[in-house]
């Protein structure tokens, strides 16, 4: 994780910004959304599962961590949307990319689980202390199950950078980040995220797409993510009849 000074942090919505890594990130991609290098694949995420099975050893270990907030859903998810991410954009770290997804909320599982929708689906979510504490917790679950497997310090480091603030810090710091922070979003724009999701935010279905449209939409980072919100989106509100149950 980088080490930040009053020279080169300040405060976004709360969350700590190291503005060192945010610019070199910008000016590396000055482009926002980033252009795609690679294909982009917009069919209906479930025709195309997380194939690669190296992962599996790491799903293992925390398995009762995806138990917590429909984990055991929206992380698989994500990862299949991270897949589709890195296919269009090769350049990027496939398998940093690939376990930060699979790690970025597993802090859930290790915070009060009362305050979990109380606290972190309300109305300023994104700057409440369960948010942050997830993020944290997240780090740490990484940094359990991963020297085991064989990763090194370095990569651990490079993935706790990616999980600790992918929710709270509204910039990225590296392409890898903003792939796995597109794949964490992306999932809510299936009908499988809105059924979810919506619940969360106790909003009916139709509000609640409207809110991925106005609000979560601008947020992607990415051309290749756009387009496969959008794509989701028009699925998920045919299938859900929101233009009728308004």
């Amino acid at each position: 994780m980088s080490n930040l000074t009053s020279a080169t942090a300040s405060r976004h919505h709360d969350a700590i910004v190291d503005t060192t890594s945010a610019e070199a990130f910008a000016q590396a991609y000055p482009v926002q959304p980033i252009p795609a290098t690679g294909s982009i694949d917009t069919a209906p995420i479930s025709l195309s599962p997380a194939a690669d099975t190296d992962l599996d050893e790491i799903w293992l270990a925390v398995e009762p961590e995806t138990r917590a907030r429909r984990n055991d859903i929206h992380l698989p998810i994500s990862l299949a949307f991270a897949e589709r991410l890195c296919d269009a954009h090769p350049e990027a770290d496939r398998l940093l990319v690939r376990v930060a997804t699979l790690l970025h909320d597993t802090g859930w599982a290790r915070v009060d689980e009362s305050r979990i929708i109380s606290e972190g689906f309300g109305p300023d979510w994104r700057r409440s202390g369960i948010r942050f504490e997830h993020e944290r917790q997240g780090c740490l679950v990484a940094g359990e199950v991963l020297p085991p497997l064989g990763y090194d310090q370095p990569f651990i480091d490079a993935v706790c950078a990616i999980i600790e603030g992918h929710d709270t810090r509204l910039v990225a710091y590296s392409i890898e980040d903003a792939l796995m922070r597109d794949a964490d979003r992306l999932w809510r724009f299936t009908h499988t995220g809105v059924a979810v999701s919506s619940t969360w935010f106790s909003m009916t279905p139709a509000q609640y797409t409207d809110r991925l449209e106005a609000d979560v939409l601008p947020e992607l980072l990415t051309v290749a993510g756009v387009e496969m919100a959008r794509a989701e989106l028009e699925r998920s509100r045919a299938l859900l009849k929101t233009a009728v149950l308004r």
